[in-house]
């Protein structure tokens, strides 16, 4: 089974275990709500703990593949695009998972991007509030 089936079968099935053995521990992972990447096996797993609390009724509802730039070293890596469709907070999010993979197979970037800007930010505050109650944020000053 390729990387990217083997990765939406994990998401699908919340095992944040299958997710992290398709990591490559350098993994970077591009965040339509952060202007620099959540970098590290560690950091995108937990980020990916969040992630399946925080969406509503989730699930792929298409995939492609290709080649494409990968942001960090600029060369043309084996990739994969995942459509998907979710809620978060009462909002409808229409998005994209862009995987791309090192020459093991394993996931090395990770880029999501989502629609429209009304969710961006309905995602983007509950991550945040899930990444500070797992400790993996620090709390915004005045809290």
């Amino acid at each position: 089974m390729e990387t990217a089936e083997r990765f939406r079968e994990a998401v699908e099935k919340g095992e944040l275990e299958a997710l992290g053995a398709l990591f490559a521990e350098d993994i970077r992972l591009y965040s339509p709500v952060k202007f620099t990447p959540f970098e590290g096996r560690p950091m995108v797993l937990g980020l990916f703990g969040v992630l399946l609390r925080t969406f509503e009724d989730f699930r792929y509802v298409g995939d492609f593949e290709g080649t494409a730039e990968t942001s960090g070293d600029g060369e043309a890596a084996r990739s994969a695009i995942l459509v998907f469709r979710a809620t978060v907070n009462g909002k409808e999010i229409h998005g994209i998972d862009l995987l791309q993979f090192d020459e093991a197979g394993l996931i090395k970037e990770f880029t999501v991007m989502v629609r429209p800007q009304s969710a961006v930010h309905a995602l983007g505050q509950a991550v945040l509030e899930g990444l500070v109650a797992d400790g993996l944020a620090p709390r915004a000053v005045g809290d």
